[in-house]
């Protein structure tokens, strides 16, 4: 008898990723589903990519997450791309078919998920997003495709002004961010930074903004006991977010693609409750 195959999956990040909660998440799911595998943490650093994903070829790994900082550089190092991860240019799913990697975006959807769980209707809306990254290239995406008006900052102003022409949205530079946050209905923080021990000078600089009439204050990232986001969302009655259902929205698309399960959100949010 031949046994049920092992599913191996897992994340690939930079020495942060010890801290992820996909492990938890997905090893809860697959435990609950009744199936015989694994999804691990893998430390790659930077630079290191095409090794990477050489090895997952090579270790017959089903599948992987990809989280800051190798998006982008995943997205130029897999053989084949979905049509959401070329326009992003950044993927967060690698989908291994035989000896073909296939890059996906699952990022944007998720996003969107988060939003119109949080009950945002971003058509028509204002937005500002900080950061200019893998994740924030899914942000714009899902923004575009929602209608939204939206304008982008970010410290590197080269790399600003080049994603917000290609995205098709309005380049803020980073002097001017805290200003352009006043006027918007939704301000997201796509950059890897939310506690103030992480980035003085940014939660500095967010405690002088003004939100003159925001909604929502959305923060990707999770895990901070100290979040200078939520706390300008606090203290302008604005309600905040953090990157947890969104972390669970993408998480149940990519399991999808590698499975062909179609499991619940709650299968995924479920496991992440307490771990904030």
């Amino acid at each position: 008898m031949i046994p049920e195959k092992y599913l191996v999956l897992g994340i690939v990040g930079d020495r942060r990723v010890s801290r992820s909660l996909s492990p938890r998440m997905h090893n809860a799911v697959i435990q609950g589903r009744g199936l015989r595998g694994v999804y691990a943490p893998f430390a790659v650093e930077p630079g290191r990519m095409a090794q990477a994903v050489a090895g997952i070829k090579a270790l017959g790994i089903d599948g992987v997450n990809v989280t800051v900082p190798h998006k982008e550089e995943a997205a130029r190092r897999v053989d084949r791309l979905d049509e959401a991860a070329r326009r992003i240019g950044a993927v967060n799913t690698i989908v291994r078919n035989a000896q073909i990697l296939e890059g996906h975006n699952t990022d944007a959807d998720g996003f969107a998920d988060a939003l119109a769980q949080a009950g945002f209707e971003a058509e028509g809306r204002s937005a500002l997003v900080v950061g200019a990254g893998g994740a924030a290239r899914a942000v714009l995406f899902a923004l575009g495709r929602l209608g939204a008006q939206v304008r982008l900052a970010g410290r590197n102003w080269t790399k600003v002004k080049t994603l917000a022409d290609e995205l098709g949205v309005e380049a803020v530079k980073w002097a001017e961010w805290p200003e352009a946050a006043a006027g918007v209905d939704l301000l997201i923080n796509a950059a890897s930074v939310s506690s103030p021990d992480e980035a003085p000078d940014l939660a500095a600089a967010a405690a002088r903004v003004r939100l003159e009439r925001a909604r929502l204050v959305f923060d990707l990232n999770y895990g901070r006991d100290e979040n200078f986001w939520r706390d300008l969302a606090e203290s302008h009655g604005a309600a905040f977010m953090d990157g947890l259902i969104m972390l669970a929205a993408q998480a149940r698309r990519s399991f999808a693609l590698w499975t062909g399960i179609e499991a619940t959100f709650e299968e995924f949010y479920q496991p992440l409750a307490g771990g904030k």
